[in-house]
């Protein structure tokens, strides 16, 4: 069998990061819930999952994962547990998380951990389920586990669950972590957070109209660290912020301009070289499994 690289019963799998292209917020549903339009880019770096069956039903995370986060709190255990209830699997599973995406960035790791255990437990527990049901799932563990299931870039409008899959070019990114962790309830209740933005359409952001991130003049007033980020990052292109985190980010055409953006920018600041990519690299190990 091909697939996944197995060491001593283990299997590993990608857990892809992803960039917020644009993010507004239109407005909010009657729960309470924030109603937003996106484009999701997944790139090729990211985390890493390792997972090895149990015959005795238990579902155990071997070693740590988000420094503080408890077993039970973390979404890598959780989509398992959800996924075995669901499917009723009398298998279980150790699970590993080798962290590479800062938690609280906006890149979407703890969704993409999720995505990746639900996708490969499907397979390695035969459960049989459809793309559909698995995003469904995924879906009751956060807003941006779906796209990572489905595994391409994608326009997402509700509250980040109704995709659209979109075609991207090429693209290369310097990524930026200032190292701070605003929790997302606190910047969705900010006084300041823009929530009516005009509902926008695919062309809008083909014309490239469509640019901003509703969270980033609130988390430039609250963050000294992200203020400083972006204004490094401005020196070198369009400093953008993703997602609800403190992540940011500039774009360019190739590997070598963006190798050139990150040689120009502080030593001490925290930044590397990712590349977009058209689909998520589970999808590639998920074929040859």
């Amino acid at each position: 069998m091909s697939g996944p690289e197995l060491n001593a019963g283990w299997s590993d799998w990608p857990a892809p990061a992803k960039l917020n292209l644009f993010l507004h917020i239109t407005g909010r549903r009657e729960d309470g819930y924030h109603l937003l339009q996106t484009v999701f880019r997944l790139l090729d770096w990211g985390d890493r999952i390792g997972l090895r069956l149990r015959e005795d039903g238990q579902v155990r995370r071997d070693g740590p994962s988000v420094a503080g986060v408890a077993a039970a709190d973390d979404l890598a255990v959780r989509a398992a547990l959800l996924l075995q209830k669901s499917a009723n699997v009398a298998q279980g599973v150790d699970i590993r998380v080798e962290k590479a995406i800062p938690a609280g960035g906006g890149f979407g790791g703890g969704s993409s951990d999720a995505a990746t255990v639900l996708v490969a437990l499907n397979a390695l527990w035969k459960t049989g389920l459809d793309v559909e049901a698995l995003a469904t799932l995924g879906l009751a563990l956060g807003a941006d586990v779906p796209v990572f299931v489905r595994g391409h870039n994608a326009w997402a409008e509700g509250v980040g669950e109704r995709l659209t899959p979109l075609a991207l070019p090429p693209a290369w990114y310097v990524l930026a972590d200032p190292g701070v962790h605003v929790p997302t309830p606190a910047l969705f209740a900010d006084p300041h957070l823009t929530r009516d933005a005009p509902v926008a359409k695919i062309a809008d952001f083909a014309s490239g109209s469509l640019l901003g991130n509703a969270f980033e003049p609130v988390l430039r007033r609250r963050e000294p660290a992200v203020e400083a980020v972006l204004a490094a990052l401005s020196r070198i292109g369009r400093a953008r912020l993703t997602g609800s985190g403190s992540g940011c980010f500039v774009e360019f055409a190739s590997r070598a301009a963006a190798e050139q953006g990150l040689a120009a920018l502080p030593e001490e600041l925290r930044a590397w070289v990712a590349a977009g990519v058209e689909r998520s690299p589970l999808l590639d190990v998920l074929e040859r499994y």
